[in-house]
């Protein structure tokens, strides 16, 4: 479980969150959807604890940075290691030992390869792996499906049904709306730094319907073409 009591987040004097509140529990999958510079970025890494912030965000494990697994939009690579390495490294980071790897590398990666030669689909997918290989509690995905190969989009939503099977907390950010529909038993609208509507799946047709006439209002007839 994750809990944000009124979180905010500055920079200089721009302000990015607003009083943020929200609860994340166990065997739950929960969506954050908004436009671009909405805050979903700053608000996972507040969550992951790469953010210093206002308020409070409390779970019931010691330290969260120790149960949470965080795939970040753009996952960094230094330049001259291979996949199996990055891995590896990751792994080393959490004390964790590694097995079968060549077994487990579900998505047929070329580990061998340096990661910086890798598509921006394969880095994606060599990142969420990482990740995938350690116990975690809890999982952030931004943008998982972002430069994915549909075969792959398949299979990330079916890792994401099975990791609320087996009671694990997911929180995951998609410009696509069908794949939240997909996977999230509940899906919070992200509007300049403020949650300002939370549907659950029975409600996710409302909230497309006013994701598409917020967005869309009469900007077509601007464009007159024709």
């Amino acid at each position: 479980m994750i809990k944000i009591e009124n979180v905010s987040k500055f920079y200089g004097s721009h302000q990015v969150l607003k009083d943020v509140n929200l609860n994340f529990m166990d065997g739950r999958v929960y969506g954050i959807v908004g436009e671009n510079g909405s805050g979903k970025t700053t608000l996972f890494r507040c969550i992951a604890g790469l953010e210093k912030y206002h308020g409070n965000i409390t779970t019931h494990f010691d330290k969260l940075k120790n149960h949470l697994g965080f795939l970040m939009t753009e996952p960094f690579f230094f330049s001259k290691i291979t996949g199996r390495e990055y891995l590896q490294l990751l792994a080393n980071a959490r004390t964790i030992k590694l097995s079968d790897v060549d077994e487990r590398n579900i998505f047929e990666l070329p580990l061998h390869q340096y990661a910086s030669t890798y598509s921006t689909g394969m880095k994606k997918k060599l990142a969420l792996l990482a990740i995938l290989l350690q116990p975690n509690d809890c999982y952030i995905l931004d943008e998982p499906y972002n430069g994915v190969d549909i075969q792959s989009n398949i299979l990330i939503t079916q890792i994401i049904h099975r990791l609320r099977e087996l009671g694990k907390t997911v929180v995951i950010s998609s410009h696509i709306f069908s794949t939240l529909r997909d996977t999230c038993d509940e899906i919070h609208l992200l509007h300049q730094g403020r949650i300002i509507q939370t549907a659950g799946r029975e409600h996710f047709d409302q909230l497309v319907a006013r994701m598409k006439a917020s967005t869309t209002g009469n900007k077509i007839e601007k464009l007159k073409l024709g």
